[in-house]
């Protein structure tokens, strides 16, 4: 039977890591899904220079480990005159490891919205920043939540990688916990229910964001044929 002893004991220390944890999620994801954006803005710049920095910015961070990426950042850092705080390590690696994702869930959204409506948005006299507020934005936003709320999930979980650099979150406190006091299961068993809080909490309120947007859109959440 598990000890709820250890649970009990250790309660305030997994609660400090939950709130780290969550803090930590929270501001990174901000970041990446604004760096992201800017990178897709980029992109659609009408020079190559701007497609060859996109396109060598997002192979290189989807095609490393994000561990590989922690290590050299906050380790190898040093060496080339960087020093950063682990916590910082920590939002800096999130932010643009996510980023690198965001900006190809952008570019996916933006190219789902049918062409004609844009053509038509023309034709009306819309300039090229009306098209991107008024017809692009809009659509791109119901196309786009689903992939990004999934990308929110995956960030979540691979905020445990953190813990290889000592960021006092989730990970770091079970296994400070399973050290101190040969308990494996109890600690596991917890720090699995707090990591399904925080992700299930997420993903009911992408649910809702969903719906809502739904709601004031006519546009269908697919791609069109």
């Amino acid at each position: 039977m598990p000890d709820q002893s250890v649970t009990l004991r250790y309660a305030e220390r997994f609660l400090d890591g939950f709130l780290t944890t969550a803090w930590i999620c929270g501001v990174s994801l901000c970041a990446a899904v604004a760096l992201g954006l800017a990178l897709f803005l980029v992109r659609r710049l009408p020079f190559a220079p701007a497609r060859w920095f996109y396109d060598g910015y997002v192979g290189m961070l989807r095609g490393t480990p994000f561990l590989i990426q922690v290590f050299l950042l906050y380790y190898g850092g040093p060496g080339l005159g960087l020093r950063l705080s682990a916590t910082t390590t920590a939002l800096i690696g999130l932010s643009v490891y996510g980023s690198a994702y965001f900006a190809e869930i952008f570019r996916a959204g933006f190219e789902a919205v049918p062409r004609g409506q844009i053509e038509a948005a023309r034709m009306l006299g819309f300039d090229r920043g009306q098209i991107l507020r008024n017809v692009e934005l809009p659509q791109m936003a119901a196309l786009i939540i689903p992939p990004s709320v999934n990308q929110c999930i995956i960030l979540i979980k691979e905020s445990a990688v953190l813990s290889v650099i000592t960021v006092p979150e989730l990970t770091t406190v079970a296994t400070r916990v399973v050290s101190e006091t040969f308990s494996f299961a109890e600690p596991y068993l917890l720090l699995a229910l707090l990591y399904w809080l925080l992700v299930e909490t997420t993903a009911r309120g992408g649910r809702w964001l969903e719906h809502a947007t739904g709601r004031h859109l006519t546009t269908t959440k697919g791609p069109p044929p």
